[in-house]
């Protein structure tokens, strides 16, 4: 059948090769990204003023098309959130023992609070409970036998899997969803901890301690919740890894044995004998941020639809921060956001309507915890059951063309066939993610989606490129995850090369036809762990 279908997708593809490149512009696709990441929209943080400007600009970019708003005829979708931030400079001290330390504020330490009090003071006992996973099916708990009610528990970051490299262990170098660090504080709360504090190390992170004290500082949102957050943790707290080492010493003991211990299955928690004390002091504002949709109707099966979902929200500005103060978000995500304009004209300008509906969604918040993916996976705009299948646009390559595609989540779902076919017509090449311990598929806005049953494929260009060669892709990429991501370096210049990100446009734009105008549902792979969201 995939044969069949394969063979007939190169011959539609041959046959509209050209035609394809011809949808989509360089000039117009680089001035969606300039005018977002300029100054003006000020980081395009949600409920800012910049906010404002982005939803302006892409409802009359949308509207220019001649492309409707999907919620009614209205572009919006609004999400209630409550944004909350740390306004002094907390201090966390550890003491016990005979002995005191006091760490600085994003030096040290950093902390957030999602319950909605003005004033939090914590003053708990420290537990180690290793990697704070709780997985009845792979016969792990780190809780087992223990109760942290009231408690602050230490954790460390990604799961035993990556540290060990040993696929008997979880899923060896791949980070599972346990390995998250949502998941960790998820679980904390539901064990009934007052305080979760997760030990920051750069490679099972997969990004430096700088990424953490840019993305942790200023307002932190959450969707809006009637008990006021009273269930999750007083505190949401990092440390470095040098400050790990030091409060662990001060408890007598020894953190890198304690975290070779923790790899193995039967580890058992650790009192610190230590108590870790901080106060926070809370702005609190319940506000609303925006989704925008755009859709164009199906032709034959209006009923069901086909997604492309990008976030449209950075980091806003941080006026602790001296000199530039604006996280731009240039790459990440206005080279995305971008590409639903450049991909919505696309299909506007082909004279060959789209059997299937296609949903364009820009969804807010996906920087503070994916909130504007998961209140449309809540309250969607068309059925969950009667949505295809998506893909996701984040973070898209400036480096000039290149022939590798790497997707994240590979062999989740046959959505990977789809993707083949379309890229044989392009000379690309279809790689599994070679960074999978970093917990791309878990880490964007079609994992909302995944979540609930909807087959979703995230894929940007890779580093082998065509004209440099792969160590300059390579240095190309490694320089922005070191230099910009999350930093407010993160900018639109003029010289980028655009070539590579057109080209995966025009891959995502054959992709979704082959699924648009089809008549086959993809489905999720067996033994994947969404299989039995839609089996």
């Amino acid at each position: 059948m995939r044969l069949l279908f394969g063979l007939i997708g190169t011959v539609l593809l041959i046959s509209c090769s050209t035609r394809d490149a011809e949808l989509f512009n360089e000039d117009r696709y680089r001035e969606h990204i300039k005018v977002l990441a300029s100054d003006e929209f000020e980081g395009r943080a949600p409920a800012s003023a910049g906010e404002v400007k982005t939803i302006n600009y892409l409802s009359e970019q949308f509207a220019a098309l001649g492309i409707p708003g999907a919620n009614n005829g209205s572009y919006t979708q609004g999400v209630p959130l409550t944004s909350l931030e740390v306004t002094n400079k907390p201090v966390l001290k550890i003491h016990g023992q005979g002995e005191h330390a006091e760490y600085a504020y994003q030096q040290d330490f950093m902390v957030a609070s999602f319950q909605q009090q003005a004033r939090i003071g914590l003053d708990s006992e420290l537990v180690f409970v290793g990697y704070g996973i709780n997985a009845p099916e792979r016969n792990w708990n780190d809780y087992e036998g223990l109760d942290v009610k009231g408690k602050t528990v230490i954790v460390l970051v990604n799961d035993p899997g990556f540290a060990t490299q040993d696929p008997a262990i979880f899923n060896g170098n791949a980070m599972t969803y346990y390995g998250r660090w949502t998941y960790k504080y998820e679980e904390a709360a539901r064990q009934g901890a007052a305080a979760a504090i997760i030990v920051h190390e750069t490679a099972p992170a997969s990004y430096p301690w700088s990424v953490v004290t840019g993305s942790w500082s200023g307002k932190q949102f959450d969707i809006q919740r009637e008990d006021g957050g009273k269930n999750l943790l007083k505190a949401e707290a990092w440390i470095n890894i040098d400050t790990a080492q030091q409060v662990f010493g001060m408890a007598g003991m020894d953190f890198n044995k304690l975290k070779l211990a923790a790899q193995q299955p039967g580890f058992r928690a650790v009192n610190l004998n230590l108590r870790a004390q901080t106060e926070l002091e809370m702005a609190i504002e319940h506000t609303a941020s925006n989704n925008i949709a755009a859709y164009i109707e199906g032709s034959e099966k209006p009923d069901e639809v086909f997604i492309f979902t990008a976030h449209w929200d950075h980091l806003g500005v941080n006026p602790q921060l001296e000199g530039d103060q604006i996280y731009n978000g240039a790459i990440d995500n206005a080279t995305g956001t971008a590409a639903l304009l450049e991909l919505a004209a696309a299909y506007k300008n082909d004279k060959t309507p789209p059997k299937r509906s296609v949903l364009f969604l820009a969804v807010t918040a996906e920087e503070q915890g994916l909130l504007g993916s998961n209140y449309y996976a809540e309250f969607p705009l068309f059925p969950i059951e009667k949505t295809v299948a998506g893909l996701n646009m984040d973070a898209l390559r400036a480096i000039g063309p290149v022939k590798d595609v790497v997707v994240m989540g590979y062999g989740f779902s046959d959505l990977d066939n789809y993707l083949k076919d379309a890229a044989v017509q392009l000379d690309r090449e279809i790689l599994p993610d070679d960074k999978p311990q970093n917990g791309y598929y878990f880490r964007s806005d079609h994992f909302e989606l995944a979540k609930k049953g909807v087959p979703m494929i995230y894929a940007r260009g890779g580093i082998n490129h065509l004209e440099k060669g792969p160590e300059y892709g390579k240095e190309m990429s490694q320089a922005y995850s070191e230099n910009e991501y999350h930093q407010v370096s993160d900018e639109y210049r003029e010289d980028w090369d655009l070539r590579g990100a057109l080209r995966d446009l025009e891959l995502y734009y054959r992709t979704s036809r082959l699924i648009v105008d089809g008549d086959n549902w993809p489905a999720w792979s067996e033994g994947s762990e969404f299989k039995k969201l839609r089996p």
